[in-house]
Parts: C-alpha cells; sequence; structure tokens
C-alpha cells in the first residue's frame, strides 16, 4: 500500500514537472526564442496566480545581487528597494537558503523583520511578497521574487508549481552562465545573458564596473564598495542602475566619507 502511494505521489510530480515545462516553452515559443530564465519568470505571474515577478542572480559573494528579469514596473521598484537597502524577503531567502514567504506585509512582523522595506513595498503596490532561492546542489543561482498586489499566502498548489518554476529558472540560469562563458558571441541578438533584456543587462555591467571603480576611487574591497554605493543610492533615493551609470561616466566621484554628498552631477 505505501508503495503504491508513492509510485502515485511520483506520478503527480512528474506530471506537474512536465506540465511546468510545458508552459515554459510555450512562452519561449510565443517569442521565437530559445527557452531562458525569463521565461520562467513570466509563467510564474499566471502558474501561480500572482501579480508580478522578478529573477535575481547571484554574483560572488552577493547571493542575489543583479536584477535580470521582471514582469513589470512594481517587480522592478521592488527588487531594486531589496538590493539598495540589503534587507527584505529575496535577501533572507539568498543568504538562508531557505522559503521566505511574507503572505501579508501589513502585519507588524513584517514591520519588524524589514523596518526600511516593508513600507517602502507596500508604497510601491506590493501586499505579499514570496521569495525562492534559486539552488542546484551547493551551486546558488540568485532569487526568485513574487508579488501580490493583495495580501494572501500560497495554495499548496500554488507553492509546488513556484518550486518547480524556481527550480526550472535555476537550472535556465546556470546554463545560461555556462553558455556565455564558453561562447561569449552565442548571444541572440537584442537580448542579454539568460534571455534578460537587454537593458537589464546593460543595468548589471554598470553596477559591476560602478564597484569596480570605487574600489579604486575609495581604496576599499569590493564588498565594502558595494555597501557604499546602496548607502549613497538609498541616502539620496536614486535608483542603483542610475547611480552606476553617473559613476561610470564620471558625472559623479564619492569621497571616502560614507556620508559624504559626493562630487560632480548627482
Amino acid at each position: 500500500m505505501q508503495r503504491s502511494h508513492c509510485r502515485r505521489a511520483a506520478r503527480m510530480t512528474g506530471g506537474r514537472r512536465a506540465r511546468v515545462w510545458g508552459l515554459i516553452a510555450g512562452e519561449a515559443a510565443s517569442r521565437g526564442g530559445p527557452v531562458s530564465a525569463s521565461d520562467a519568470c513570466v509563467v510564474a505571474v499566471a502558474a501561480v496566480h500572482v501579480t508580478g515577478a522578478w529573477l535575481s542572480a547571484a554574483s560572488g559573494k552577493e547571493s542575489a545581487g543583479h536584477l535580470m528579469s521582471v514582469t513589470d514596473l512594481v517587480s522592478e521598484r521592488l527588487a531594486e528597494l531589496q538590493l539598495t537597502l540589503g534587507e527584505g524577503p529575496c535577501p533572507d531567502a539568498a543568504d538562508d537558503g531557505g522559503l521566505v514567504l511574507a503572505s501579508d506585509l501589513g502585519e507588524m512582523e513584517a514591520d519588524l523583520r524589514w523596518p526600511v522595506f516593508a513600507p517602502a513595498a507596500r508604497q510601491a503596490g506590493a501586499a505579499a511578497i514570496f521569495a525562492f532561492p534559486l539552488r542546484i546542489g551547493a551551486i546558488r543561482a540568485g532569487v526568485m521574487g513574487l508579488y501580490r498586489d493583495r495580501a494572501g499566502p500560497l495554495s499548496d498548489e500554488q507553492l509546488g508549481d513556484a518550486l518547480i518554476i524556481a527550480d526550472a529558472a535555476a537550472l535556465l540560469l546556470i546554463s545560461a552562465d555556462h553558455a556565455d562563458q564558453a561562447d561569449q558571441d552565442g548571444e541572440t541578438a537584442g537580448a542579454g545573458p539568460g534571455g534578460q533584456p537587454a537593458d537589464l543587462a546593460g543595468h548589471r555591467a554598470e553596477i559591476d564596473q560602478a564597484t569596480g571603480m570605487l574600489t579604486e576611487q575609495l581604496g576599499v574591497g569590493i564588498a565594502e564598495a558595494f555597501i557604499r554605493l546602496r548607502a549613497y543610492a538609498y541616502a539620496h533615493d536614486r535608483p542603483l542602475a542610475d547611480l552606476a551609470r553617473d559613476i561610470v561616466a564620471r558625472r559623479l566621484r564619492l569621497g571616502p566619507d560614507p556620508r559624504s554628498s559626493g562630487s560632480g552631477r548627482a
């Protein structure tokens, strides 16, 4: 009896996985390109019944350091806030390696856990956020974030689909990274690595470049330089990518004091 139950459960799981991968492949076919992590991001919205989704990819010691794909402007704002502030469900999921399911950002627990991010997320239009670490074995690929504009938990079926989509996104991100390293000329025209839009790929490159420039300007390591970059962006209420662009273009230079307003055009 127990073996029969296990076989039945395995068939159900296998069938769900095939269905989810079919949806991802269908999304890729609809846009006429190869299957990518961005397709998994789009599929998550309809399959899990959420308002929006985003993928942030790991970068070095930053477990979810760069925005790779978004489905709407609110998702982009939520990802940007967490990257800039260094707090929220996605950084926690990346650091701890476990799910973070914040079904009601209006609860006091959310404000206590994320005192800066939670109110900012509500103001941006999110009432619930669900964060899924993207991992294959010991490899950390990043984090998938989902949000709803109304509070409420995921059902068991929605959570199961989200977990499979997160696994698919992790595999696709890792595969894309390997392909990019093997052949930098193999990218599809108009698209960035991992299937993300080219402008998001550009943002990632500018943030990396700005962080590298700050290590020289401030005489600090990569981690400290990124902290300084985030602190300045938060203090001046500026998107991290926009600030990085000004630093790379040498329109702005940060002083050695993290409280410094910098020099040049802000």
